[in-house]
């Protein structure tokens, strides 16, 4: 069973009539399974059972002038009597590294681990700096409900980057991938230098999966699920399966000239894909054009005018 559907599962089973046990509370409070974990994304295995899948979900509480220390504490209490086990699955007793998971949790407290930021209102620096995943643990998962609104409002304000944010971004991995790709890697295989030229690969498909998830308008998630992820986008999924190629694959005689040719091949997709998406006006394969064309579309001067690459 998915850890999103044993949450709900025993949220419906035994936490919708705990909490609302609670009248005075409900009101202000949300409920659901959002946060680190691949079961917070719909990843989780097999193989990921092993660790933090258990039958629990999160309280989201507003802060103490709504909902005070003492009631915080009852509800505590009341989560912690739930059931030890649920559907052959059992309930930690202990707090996983990095703080619980599950329970009650203030919203603010929740925000602020992930972004920074207790109200989810981010700066300029504050887009352009945070790990794209932090950004994805803040509202992946579901919300069963939210009486208060609180965590919904937040949830939308991040739910993905602004438009501009989204194109310096864009940019840098653009330049990344003509780098790294379309230049470097047959520089370094002509040097006979193998183990630089699989950095290059490597470099050159870290930065397309960041293109590709921009391009879908989808936070890219902690990079062990990235494959799996990109997998399911609606747009150059398909690049997947060549990006692995490219990193499994040796870099000698005609493997080499098949990995460029497979670079070439990915970069037109994309620049394809800039094209539909009318980010570009450049009319050309080299993806460094496309990069800085890119970042001349940024509407805010003060962001297009900073570094190509700040936002990589």
């Amino acid at each position: 069973m998915k850890g999103l559907e044993l949450s709900k599962a025993f949220y419906e089973e035994y936490g919708k009539e705990m909490l609302e046990g609670f009248p005075e509370l409900l009101p202000y409070l949300a409920a659901g399974l959002t946060g680190s974990g691949s079961e917070c994304f719909g990843y989780d295995d097999e193989i990921s059972a092993d660790h933090d899948l258990e039958p629990g979900f999160c309280i989201f509480l507003p802060g103490e002038e709504i909902v005070d220390r003492k009631s915080a504490f009852l509800l505590e209490r009341a989560y912690a009597k739930l059931p030890k086990e649920f559907m052959g699955y059992k309930r930690s007793l202990m707090q996983p590294v990095g703080g619980a998971r599950h329970g009650v949790i203030r919203t603010a407290e929740f925000f602020a681990e992930k972004t920074g930021s207790e109200s989810g209102i981010l700066s300029v620096n504050d887009w352009l700096s945070l790990p794209e995943q932090s950004l994805a643990e803040a509202v992946n998962g579901e919300l069963y409900f939210d009486n208060y609104g609180e965590v919904t409002k937040i949830r939308k304000g991040l739910a993905y980057y602004p438009e501009d944010i989204r194109r310096k971004k864009l940019a840098g991995h653009l330049l990344l991938m003509a780098q790294a790709g379309q230049y470097n890697y047959r520089r370094t295989i002509a040097h006979g230098e193998y183990g630089a030229a699989q950095l290059a690969v490597f470099e050159f498909v870290k930065s397309t999966m960041a293109a590709v998830f921009l391009l879908n308008k989808k936070y890219q998630p902690y990079y062990k699920w990235s494959f799996r992820a990109m997998r399911e986008l609606d747009i150059l999924s398909i690049e997947a399966e060549l990006l692995e190629y490219l990193i499994t694959s040796d870099n000698r005689e005609e493997a080499a000239e098949e990995k460029y040719n497979v670079i070439e091949g990915i970069a037109a997709d994309v620049i394809d894909e800039l094209m539909e998406q009318n980010l570009t006006k450049a009319i050309c394969g080299d993806l460094e054009k496309h990069a800085y064309s890119v970042n001349d579309s940024i509407a805010d001067a003060t962001v297009r005018n900073l570094h190509i690459l700040v936002a990589v």
